[in-house]
């Protein structure tokens, strides 16, 4: 189940100056491309801080800008890395994977018959019975109580137009729509490199 307020949310940036006594896994580090630019918007691309510090021993990233906060070991002190970029870059596929999570994310997380955000679950456009595939061009986001009112009809049938057509999104197309959707967590330190509308909060 999604709610409404997930949608359209704005991006609020926390500042740095609780860093110092920030409990390490509120620290994740937000992960790059080699070409910076995020991995992933949604969901963000972060690793947690240990993985970050061993990618950063194994020389697979660079740190582009850390925390002001540090770990220790017998034989060294280290800044926490709140941002680091991939030496290699990675090339995204063209077309996600066919999941329900990216089907919700691809139409807004909203029921594609009435606009509802609430028991979403998905909904065959042309019934199975009908000869209908399961395929990105027949499914869509469908509320529990719009799906029971379809029911085994075709849209015209049950006199349910689809909001929006149904097509195969690209993941530029998804990381796009993702943009819409802010996780709470972002740090100050993040901002250069996402592109949300932006709140800094203390």
């Amino acid at each position: 189940m999604f709610k409404a307020e997930l949608i359209d949310r704005m991006a609020h940036f926390r500042s740095a100056e609780g860093d110092p006594h920030r409990k390490l896994e509120s620290c994740p580090a937000l992960v790059l491309n080699a070409d910076y630019t995020p991995l992933s918007y949604y969901p963000l691309s972060l690793w947690p801080w240990q993985t970050a510090i061993k990618a950063i021993f194994l020389e697979r990233v660079d740190v582009v800008a850390s925390y002001d906060r540090e770990v220790h070991s017998p034989s060294l002190d280290m800044q926490v890395p709140s941002v680091i970029a991939l030496r290699e870059y990675v090339k995204p596929s063209e077309f996600p994977a066919f999941t329900r999570f990216n089907l919700f994310l691809r139409d807004r997380f909203s029921c594609q018959y009435c606009g509802s955000t609430s028991q979403l679950t998905f909904d065959h456009v042309v019934p199975r019975r009908l000869g209908g595939r399961t395929t990105w061009e027949n499914i869509a986001t469908a509320c529990a109580p719009c799906n029971m009112k379809k029911g085994g009809r075709t849209p015209e049938q049950a006199r349910m137009p689809v909001l929006v057509r149904p097509i195969r999104p690209t993941n530029w197309q998804l990381q796009q729509r993702g943009r819409s959707f802010p996780p709470n967590y972002l740090h100050e330190t993040w901002r250069d490199w996402l592109y949300w509308d932006i709140e800094l909060e203390a």
